[in-house]
Order: structure tokens, then C-alpha cells, then sequence
């Protein structure tokens, strides 16, 4: 998937990597690939910037860690985090059924 697909979809989709618990940066990464049966392979490049954003605006926490001797930053959601998935998943949801209808010429059936 072209990264310029993704725009304005990655906080949801990081939101969502981490619904299930706190992870590191690179097992968001992971979680999102396999997820997606590979299709979403997202450079560190992209999903750091990503993920420190996040953390100043409240949505998600930080916290440092040691595993095997390595420090890794582990991220989990705060309650403004999941309030905002919970909101990024019905505006996709709503966004979908509209292009569904338009692209294939059928009727929404999502309410708005």
C-alpha cells in the first residue's frame, strides 16, 4: 500500500496496534503487518514521528523498559486514546460505506 494512501488513517491505525496492550515501537510495527497479511509493511521512519506525536497529545503513554539489557520505549493507551479509536473507527466505518457506494454505484448503508 502507497503510504500516501494512508494519510489521515495512521494515528487510527496505531491507535488500533495498541488496543490489545502496550507495545514497543517495533512490535507496533509488527502488529500492524501481520494484521494485515503483510500488506501494511511501515517504515520506523514513518511510525516513530507517529507514535511521539501521539504521546503529546495525550493519547497514548510511554513508558521505558529493559528487555534482554535493551531499553525500549513501550506505549499503551490512555483513556483519551481509546475514546479516540472508539471515534476513528466509526468515522472509517462511515467513510468506507461512502466509497463503497460511490465506487461501485450502490446505496450507503451506513447511516451517517
Amino acid at each position: 500500500m502507497r503510504s500516501e494512501e494512508l494519510k489521515g488513517h495512521l494515528d487510527g491505525l496505531l491507535l488500533a496496534a495498541l488496543d490489545d496492550g502496550p507495545r514497543h515501537g517495533y512490535a507496533v510495527i509488527e502488529a500492524l503487518r501481520q494484521s494485515t497479511g503483510g500488506r501494511l509493511d511501515l517504515p520506523t521512519g514513518t511510525i516513530y514521528p507517529a507514535l511521539h506525536r501521539l504521546e503529546a497529545a495525550g493519547l497514548i503513554a510511554g513508558s521505558w523498559s529493559v528487555v534482554a539489557g535493551r531499553r525500549r520505549r513501550v506505549y499503551e493507551l490512555t483513556a483519551a486514546g481509546k475514546e479516540a479509536l472508539s471515534g476513528k473507527r466509526a468515522d472509517w466505518r462511515d467513510f468506507a460505506a461512502m466509497m463503497s457506494a460511490a465506487l461501485e454505484g450502490g446505496p450507503c448503508l451506513y447511516p451517517a
